[in-house]
């Protein structure tokens, strides 16, 4: 009597061994697929990693941008990283800490840190700015709390620098998003803009605590006055970001 081939063979196995192979491949292919961002990898200090993947980085992926914005491709066409990163390691070990070879706060580094982002504004889902004056707006006004517009702005070091002027709200979200106060001559002059949750306003002034008047006139400005792009938004922030830290030497200190 002659055998049959499926008569000896283990059908069920075969099935494993499938779901085996197919499932490793998905993991690869995630993985991969997972890389079209922040690859290839650098060490601590923007160099080429010397241990880049176990996987190879996967072919350019081409998204179209809405609004006419163009297109990118990635992996390789993402935006280069930071190449002026005044930053040194306090030892020869990989690993080790990172401290700021200049002003930190001018350099943005560390808490002041900011990434580079498209120089263009955010747009709402009809291609508008989402971030605009409110006094381009009519139909937004101040609906609960102190309106700040008009109140002396003062310092961390409780110094008055300048005078608020307006407020800039995310028209899709109606919120507000930062204010903008002029300053007054003897610290830079010019508007700029803080963010809204970094500033405390009160009934007779609005008290910005992370930075001291000293240091208003390096923060960054805005070119237009009626956008802010991603990139000056990011530069913004993370100024007043790291002014917790780097504002004054004694911030860098133990509490106790």
């Amino acid at each position: 009597m002659t055998g049959t081939f499926f008569g000896e063979f283990d059908i069920a196995s075969l099935v494993l061994w499938l779901f085996w192979i197919f499932f490793a491949a998905l993991i690869i292919y995630i993985q991969r697929e997972n890389m079209r961002e922040g690859y290839p990898m650098e060490d601590d200090e923007g160099n080429k990693s010397s241990n880049p993947s176990m996987w190879p980085i996967p072919e350019d992926k081409t998204f179209d941008l809405p609004h006419g914005r163009g297109s990118i491709s990635v992996p390789s066409g993402q935006a280069p990283e930071r190449a002026d990163i005044a930053l040194k390691r306090v030892g020869s070990g990989n690993g080790y800490p990172l401290e700021p070879t200049g002003d930190p706060m001018i350099d943005g580094v560390g808490p002041a840190s900011w990434a580079p982002r498209r120089d263009l504004p955010e747009l709402d889902g009809h291609g508008h700015p989402k971030i605009i004056p409110m006094s381009t707006k009519e139909a937004f006004s101040v609906s609960a709390g102190r309106d700040p517009r008009g109140l002396p702005v003062e310092s961390g070091d409780f110094e008055i620098v300048g005078k608020v002027t307006d407020m800039w709200i995310d028209e899709p979200e109606q919120l507000v998003r930062y204010v903008e106060y002029e300053l007054d001559a003897a610290h830079g002059g010019g508007t700029r803009l803080v963010p809204m949750t970094m500033v405390r306003i009160k009934k007779d002034r609005m008290h910005i605590t992370s930075i001291y008047a000293a240091q208003f006139a390096n923060v960054p400005k805005h070119k237009s006055a009626t956008e802010v792009t991603c990139l000056e938004e990011d530069k913004i922030s993370g100024y007043y970001g790291g002014g917790h830290l780097y504002a004054d030497a004694k911030r860098q200190e133990p509490l106790i």
